[in-house]
């Protein structure tokens, strides 16, 4: 027999670590080649992460909201053939000391052994994975002190998070001579609070429902934003009806020739692209007091997930795509975020936001930035009014498809012109559209 380490694999360029959400086999479970193992969590992103080899599961090195670093020994998977492979720390050769040092080394050995907290231990009420028990020991918590932080994850666990932001709160409060004892959270009407957070009070038929993991890091990172940029926004409409008719012309012979619908996100997403292109200070990101102008022009591309959060899979490089290729890329990513198959790559490097919120027939919207970057653009609910037409006979009323775009950007860096220049130049792309135009 032979023993195989699974190990963390590398998940994009920029993603270090992950939190492991849940384990879907247990030690001593059979596992296939490929087979899942466990599902784990970036910042947006839920993935599992397969076997690479046949065997069994001998050993789980991590627990359940645990964070792990890329790389990291996860599991030991027990193989059929070879012999049974144990690793081993290297031997380190101790230098020789003289008889007066070794002495006094082991005098502080001692004393900081007596020094040592007492090993953290998980209670028959409260679990403490390893990261939360190592941080303890390193930083000094001891039983008592551990037992009174509020803990936010599942079952009421404490998480990484939880623990550091209790030190934070010990660094900076007075020392206090005893420490008091863990106090339960009350069951019946007041739901224990977070850091920083006020108690939960219910009554009657009301319900504490927990925000989900991601929906945390939405809040998180829409709060940021706003406390982040200076949002200003423009609006300008445009009238749609000629990629309407244009669109209903082509989308059979679309779905036929490539199995797949033609929407009108990918044409929404090349104006926005030549657009960029044409102004490229919208495709920057701000650093502190500096400027960060991109090279590539990359679209974040904002889908809904069944649950009713938000991601944002991005389009690379969406200037170098004719039609064809945007229509492909935009069903793609959006068939894999509705699946949960986003790598986390997909949602990796965005320099322009665009979000649809005409999909909840909303005429228009004021988006939030996605930072860092400095613009996002919302698609209102495309509509059939009556509309003023001008033509060399004359003005007359007739019978258009038109939209809103509500353009939000940030005024540390993009002002009122540019702003509403580059809305502008979407909506001319827009109503340029070629009725005889292939795809």
């Amino acid at each position: 027999m032979a023993k195989f380490e699974l190990k963390l694999p590398k998940m994009g360029e920029s993603v270090a670590e992950a939190t492991i959400t849940s384990w879907l086999k247990e030690v001593g479970d059979t596992i296939e080649a490929d087979e899942a193992v466990l599902e784990i969590a970036t910042d947006k992103v839920d993935s599992e992460v397969p076997s690479e080899v046949d065997g069994v599961l001998v050993e789980k090195l991590f627990d359940v909201d645990d964070v792990v670093q890329v790389g990291q020994t996860i599991a030991v998977i027990e193989t059929e053939g070879g012999d049974t492979t144990d690793v081993k720390a290297p031997a380190v050769e101790m230098p020789k000391t003289e008889p007066v040092k070794e002495v006094a080394q082991v005098a502080q050995m001692v004393i900081a052994a007596k020094e040592a907290v007492a090993p953290i231990e998980s209670t028959g009420e409260r679990f403490y994975s390893p990261l939360v028990k190592n941080i303890a020991k390193q930083e000094g918590v001891s039983q008592a002190e551990l037992d009174t932080v509020a803990g936010t994850g599942k079952d009421g666990r404490v998480t990484k998070n939880d623990i550091k932001a209790f030190l934070e709160s010990r660094s900076s409060a007075p020392k206090s001579e005893s420490v008091s004892p863990a106090i339960p959270a009350q069951k019946e009407n007041v739901q224990q609070p977070t850091k920083d957070a006020a108690p939960i009070v219910v009554s009657g038929d009301d319900e504490i429902v927990e925000m989900s993991r991601m929906g945390k890091l939405v809040a998180k990172h829409m709060v940021d934003s706003v406390q982040t940029s200076a949002h200003v926004q423009s609006f300008i409409e445009a009238d749609v009806t000629d990629i309407w008719n244009w669109r209903k012309k082509h989308k059979d012979n679309f779905k036929n020739r490539e199995g797949e619908n033609l929407t009108f996100t990918p044409i929404f997403m090349e104006a926005v692209a030549k657009a960029l292109r044409d102004f490229p200070m919208m495709n920057i990101s701000v650093q502190g007091d500096s400027i960060v102008k991109k090279k590539h022009i990359n679209l974040g591309m904002a889908a809904a997930l069944p649950d009713g959060n938000l991601i944002v899979p991005v389009i690379k490089d969406a200037d170098q795509l004719n039609l064809l290729g945007m229509a492909k890329k935009v069903n793609d990513l959006a068939n894999r975020a509705r699946l949960g198959k986003l790598n986390p790559d997909d949602i990796q490097g965005g320099t322009y936001t665009v979000t649809n919120v005409g999909t909840f027939g909303s005429i228009m919207g004021t988006p939030i930035i996605n930072q860092p970057q400095v613009g996002i653009l919302a698609l209102g609910a495309i509509r059939k009014v009556p509309a003023v037409i001008e033509t060399p006979e004359g003005d007359f009323i007739g019978i258009r498809y038109r939209m809103f775009l509500s353009h939000s950007y940030d005024h540390r860096v993009v002002n009122g012109a540019l702003g509403g220049q580059f809305v502008q130049a979407v909506k001319n792309y827009l109503e340029a559209w070629e009725m005889g135009r292939e795809i």
